[in-house]
């Protein structure tokens, strides 16, 4: 299965909300490059206070951020306006020059950026493609658009793989 391990993040979580942010500022990461829909929020929804809350405490340690999404600037800038963080809409995800310009956004580099996303092939992938440390969190809601759906079958090859070799 060694041909799946590019698809591994570096961690796997159950939410983004349990993630020890501090930590990885105490270990050198200056810069967090999020997903928005079922990574922060159920997909579609609107920021939430708990959203706010987190971009808030993350601001207060000393990380910058930037949204990156494959969906339009109305959703994506509506959402990073509300939590108050850069952004890049229609990303192209999985391709990995809007990861490096989330970054030249943040004045980070690859190695003090980290990426926290719900999806392998789109967020984890294009991260791990220029070297960016990957968290990948459960999807916050069940009910997706059919071509996730169908992504999230593979996913599930994937991950276990990844769980039978870490």
């Amino acid at each position: 299965m060694g041909i799946l391990k590019k698809f591994y993040p570096d961690e796997y979580l159950d939410s983004t909300y349990i993630i020890d942010f501090k930590k990885y500022f105490d270990k050198g990461y200056r810069g967090i490059i999020f997903d928005i829909d079922n990574t922060l929020v159920p997909h579609g929804a609107i920021a939430t206070t708990k959203a706010n809350e987190l971009f808030e405490k993350l601001r207060n340690i000393g990380f910058d951020t930037c949204l990156i999404s494959n969906n339009k600037e109305k959703r994506v800038s509506s959402f990073a306006n509300s939590v108050g963080s850069k952004y890049i809409f229609k990303a192209s995800k999985p391709l990995p020059k809007n990861y490096k310009k989330a970054c030249e956004l943040m004045h980070t580099d690859i190695e003090n950026t980290m990426f926290v996303g719900d999806q392998i092939f789109t967020d984890v992938y294009g991260a791990k493609r220029i070297g960016i440390y990957t968290i990948l969190v459960k999807p916050i809601h069940p009910k997706e658009e059919i071509q996730i759906v169908l992504k999230r079958y593979l996913e599930k090859i994937v991950l276990r793989s990844y769980e039978k070799n870490k």
